[in-house]
Order: C-alpha cells, then sequence, then structure tokens
C-alpha cells in the first residue's frame, strides 16, 4: 500500500503533497489579482486507481451559486492563496452543480467513519492526503490520525504519527450513503482480493496497522491468507497469526507445506508456536517440530507427498484426463514424475504434456535422468540446486532412487531473485 509522511506543500521530484485541512478556506485569486473568495471544497471525478480534481468549489452565501473553479485553471498553490486563470468570459466560473460520480473532500469524506467489511467501526476520516503532479491532483490517501483534526483547527500537526491508508483501500459506500450513513468503507471486496498477487497484499498489510490489518486479513480466504501470511515480513505474520481465532488459525495453517509451517513458526514467540502446533495433525506437527529442532535440517524432513506420479506406458490423453478428474491443486501438477514402483525414472513438465498428441506415451517424451536430491542433503544443497536448476520443484530420492517426495522452489528460495522454468 502506498503511504506517505510528507509535510504538506513541500515537493518530492515532480510531485508535490498537500492535506486538505490546510488547504481548507485558503483564499483564491485571479493572476489579474482579483479575489474570487476561500476554497470551501474540491470535487473530484471517480477514476481507477485514483480519483482526479475536476475543480474547487467556493461558496458566497445564502442565495448565491457556488462557483466551480476548474482545475485546468489553477495555476499555484501558495503557503496562503491559490492562483487561478481567469474565467473565460465574464467574472464568474460557471456554477458548482453536483453530478453523479463526483466525490467532494469536505462533504463526502472529512469527519466520515471508516467501516470494515463486516461494518465494524475503525477509526474517523480526519484529513485527506493528496498528490499533485503534472497540473493533475489525485486523491491519494485518508489520514485517520488526530494530526488532520489539529490541522484544519490550525493547532498544528505532526504530534501523532499519521496513519494513511491508501484510497484503493477506501471508498464511500456512494455518495448517497455517504450523507446518510455518515461512513466510508474499505472498498476491497471477496472478489478483487482474490484476484490481487499475494505479495501486494501483503505489502498493503504491512503499512496497515490494527484493526485495519485485521480487517483486511480476515476478508481472505483461507487459501489468499495462507499465501499472504508467507510473503509477509516477521513483523507482520507475527500480528497477523496473533489477531486469529483458533479457528481461523487452523484453516490457515492447513493451506501450509511443512516447510512453510516451519519457517513461520521460527518467528513466532515460544507459548504461540506450542498453541499453533495443536491445531496442526499430528505427523505434521512432529515434523515441524523436527525441522525447528534441527540445525540442518535435510531434504528429507522438507519433503511433501502433494505430487503427480504416473506409469511410462500411460498416454498423454489418459494421463491428462485423470489430471482433470482428480481435483488437485494446480502447485501439485508443475510435473509428472514417471515411475516404476516407486523408482523414478523421469519426469515430465505440464507444459510438454498438453502440447504433445494424446496418443503418446509418457516413456517416449519424458525427461531422464531426473535432476533430484537425496535425502540426507541439507538447505544448502537445495539453495544450490534450485540456483542452478530453477525447476519448480525437485523430487527427493533416496540411495535406491525411490521417490519419497518433492520440494517446491518457494519453499527453500522465497525471496531469492529469479525465475523459475
Amino acid at each position: 500500500m502506498e503511504t506517505a509522511v510528507i509535510n504538506s506543500g513541500k515537493s518530492t521530484g515532480e510531485f508535490t503533497f498537500h492535506y486538505f485541512s490546510e488547504l481548507f478556506h485558503r483564499r483564491l485569486r485571479t493572476t489579474d489579482g482579483r479575489k474570487i473568495g476561500r476554497v470551501d471544497d474540491i470535487v473530484f471525478e471517480m477514476k481507477q486507481p485514483y480519483p482526479v480534481a475536476l475543480g474547487i468549489v467556493v461558496e458566497h452565501g445564502i442565495g448565491q451559486d457556488a462557483e466551480l473553479v476548474p482545475w485546468s485553471h489553477v495555476r499555484t498553490i501558495g503557503p496562503k492563496t491559490v492562483e487561478v486563470a481567469p474565467p473565460e468570459s465574464g467574472d464568474r466560473f460557471p456554477p458548482f452543480v453536483d453530478q453523479p460520480g463526483w466525490v467532494l473532500i469536505d462533504k463526502h469524506l472529512m469527519g466520515r467513519t471508516v467501516l470494515d467489511l463486516d461494518g465494524r467501526r475503525i477509526e474517523a476520516v480526519n484529513d485527506v492526503h493528496l498528490l499533485e503532479s503534472h497540473g493533475r491532483m489525485v486523491l491519494a490517501h485518508v489520514d485517520t490520525s488526530f494530526n488532520g483534526f489539529l490541522r484544519k483547527w490550525h493547532i498544528g500537526g505532526g504530534l501523532l504519527k499519521e496513519r494513511l491508508i491508501s484510497w484503493k483501500y477506501v471508498q464511500p459506500l456512494s455518495l448517497e450513503d455517504a450523507v446518510a450513513t455518515d461512513s466510508v468503507s474499505l472498498s476491497v471486496e471477496h472478489e478483487q482480493l482474490a484476484e490481487l498477487p499475494a505479495e501486494d497484499l501483503a505489502d498493503a498489510l504491512e503499512e496497515l496497522s490494527g484493526d485495519e490489518q485485521q480487517a483486511l486479513f480476515s476478508a481472505l480466504d483461507s487459501e489468499k491468507a495462507a499465501e499472504t501470511l508467507i510473503e509477509s515480513e516477521p513483523r507482520a505474520q507475527r500480528q497477523l497469526i496473533a489477531s486469529l481465532r483458533k479457528e481461523e488459525a487452523g484453516a490457515i495453517l492447513s493451506e501450509l507445506s511443512v516447510p512453510q509451517l516451519a519457517a513461520l513458526f521460527s518467528v513466532l514467540p515460544y507459548d504461540h508456536r506450542t498453541e499453533l502446533l495443536q491445531t496442526l495433525p499430528p505427523d505434521e506437527a512432529a515434523r515441524v517440530e523436527a525441522i525447528l529442532g534441527e540445525r540442518e535440517v535435510t531434504a528429507g524432513a522438507l519433503a511433501t507427498s502433494d505430487f503427480v506420479r504416473m506409469g511410462k506406458d500411460a498416454t498423454v490423453g489418459e494421463v491428462l484426463r485423470e489430471l482433470r478428474a482428480s481435483g488437485r491443486e494446480t502447485h501439485e501438477i508443475s510435473y509428472i514424475y514417471i515411475v516404476a514402483g516407486d523408482v523414478l525414472l523421469g519426469v515430465v513438465d505440464l507444459r510438454e504434456l498438453v502440447l504433445a498428441p494424446d496418443e503418446a506415451i509418457l516413456d517416449d517424451i519424458m525427461t531422464a535422468p531426473v535432476v533430484s536430491v537425496e535425502q540426507d542433503d541439507v538447505r544448502d544443497d537445495l539453495h544450490r540446486l534450485f540456483a542452478k536448476y530453477h525447476f519448480r520443484m525437485l523430487p527427493v530420492v533416496d540411495a535406491s532412487d525411490r521417490i519419497l517426495g518433492v520440494i517446491r522452489y518457494q519453499d527453500i528460495m522465497k525471496g531469492l531473485e529469479g525465475r523459475v522454468r
């Protein structure tokens, strides 16, 4: 999630950040020196990924139409005055008439309560963080810290740490609802969350704190939550796990492999780790404890049985039909391992499989011998092989070449650069 703690009105390269509370009621003048009034609101058009400023609303009191100064007329935003180009004709800008798809900062956002996806109250919007660049102004964040309140009343700001929530995660329920319900809501729906990469969700969660972080994480299904948890930094992992009920934790942990569980548990406090181990099946808990207790964890301990094996005489068509009917997870079928009994004979990449004719036999299209690791190999050996070959998984074999399981790239090489093939 994009956040910033930048002094309002200060330029950073080609960008300038502003807080609405500091622009509110700032004087408006034309470039030829005529006074127009004050900034009473700024209207934005709802666009993705961020709303874009359309103009400045200027009120003139009871019985007089408010003016809308088009944003294209804004020339400079000074510390005390906003300077704009004069109207094209006459001495007034066009009257302000609200339109569908517009959002006004003061009217629709300031002071609204931020709700999570379950409708629970989080914080109030005390300010709005704006980004000016190349003549455009976009709505970047809402600030739920008390600083916005202090800035609005000219008491100062920066006394507390800003709590900036990216606009990508906040939206009015609708312009009408914002007025009627006095609230805005975290905007990421379950369907949208499922489409976001786990890395992006992890970044977003690391920038949130407390209730906001829990609200977003609780909206993920167990599979996406597990992926996001693994991509998060240790501090965020501890915070996220601590916020879960036992049932939720069990569902999320069930989506992780034994190496992933061991990596996660290694950053947790001892008492919490012990409690979570009890949610795992006994055999998995024992393997995780063994890994945590070993200085040189072996490939045999890290291996998982989630892989596909087939006989050498099976045809491509038979294998594809079986895979489609199996209900297997996608990460389990990167490769088809060809065996005789339990002895590893060869391997077929799934991408080669789908391009081969249905009548082809696996024995004719498999690659042999297979790059594999021995059950007593340690993590450094695995790093070396994955770095050299970049396979998505490697089979683990014993001294007689019997396949014992596989180790996935992401379990060993998370955080290292390079593409797998």
